[in-house]
């Protein structure tokens, strides 16, 4: 008994040890990445038509999904918000309950998960294609830096187009919440708005697109990480793009539980 006991503990402290020693690996390796793409943009070795070409790919091509994803956030968090209200509650309150959820959270955490799953995943199995196929060691024997030509522009568009696209996710959901309440509870858009008006805050705004500068920031950055590290052919870009949607979607439910007591008290 003692043994199992033993041997229990053992092997929870190897698992312990080795998931840390990864978590350090992976975490020194960013940085350094990080470093690199500071670097290079600095010194001018990034192509603006790579950025802008990634800002397009990024940007202008998630605007219907993350349009359609503000407007269901929307119109749920005003029909469930109306349902729960009870008579002893004013009904206008309704416009701030759905313009802080809408613009605190559900704006920024939404469209990071559609980054995710229509970014992240991309660029996590296209550098780790290019990993595999040697394309990454052939731009190295020709002289040209992987980072400047396939990290940089990503994480620069990834970080300039995220702010937006959050912004607008919180004008679509709020305008798709003011015109649920209408329908679901007969609240009219003056009320609503009024209700807006009442509990609104000048920082919420500005709360709401840093939070989408940090992730826009952190989604193309652990992308190009895992696909660089891509190792073990078509199997292994699987299982990178697997451990890189998981990675993200951790590190950015981490980085949200971070933000309210760091700026919001």
């Amino acid at each position: 008994m003692k043994t199992l006991a033993r041997r229990t503990v053992v092997g929870l402290l190897a698992h312990i040890g080795r998931t840390a020693e990864t978590v350090a690996r992976h975490a020194g390796e960013m940085t350094l990445l990080t470093w690199r793409v500071a670097a290079a943009t600095v010194t001018g070795r990034v192509a603006l038509r790579d950025v802008l070409g990634q800002l397009h790919s990024i940007g202008v091509g998630s605007i219907p999904l993350v349009a359609v994803t503000a407007v269901l956030s929307g119109v749920v968090t005003s029909q469930q918000g109306g349902y729960q209200f009870t008579s002893s509650i004013p009904l206008y309150v309704l416009g701030s309950v759905v313009t802080s959820s809408v613009v605190l959270e559900l704006g920024p955490v939404m469209t990071s998960f559609v980054l995710i799953g229509r970014v992240g995943a991309r660029i996590t199995a296209e550098l780790g294609t290019m990993k595999v196929s040697e394309q990454i060691d052939a731009l190295h024997s020709l002289g040209r830096d992987p980072v400047s030509v396939l990290a940089a522009p990503r994480i620069i568009a990834g970080t300039i187009a995220t702010p937006l696209l959050v912004g607008l996710a919180d004008g679509i959901g709020v305008f798709a919440g003011l015109v649920a309440a209408r329908f679901a509870v007969g609240l009219g858009p003056d009320s609503f708005l009024y209700g807006a008006r009442l509990y609104w805050h000048s920082w919420d705004l500005l709360y709401s697109i840093s939070k989408g500068l940090v992730f826009g920031f952190i989604i193309p950055l652990i992308s190009v990480h895992m696909g660089f590290g891509t190792r073990g052919g078509a199997e292994g870009v699987g299982r990178a793009t697997t451990a890189a949607v998981v990675f993200m979607i951790i590190t950015v439910l981490v980085l949200d539980a971070t933000f309210p007591p760091l700026f919001l008290n």
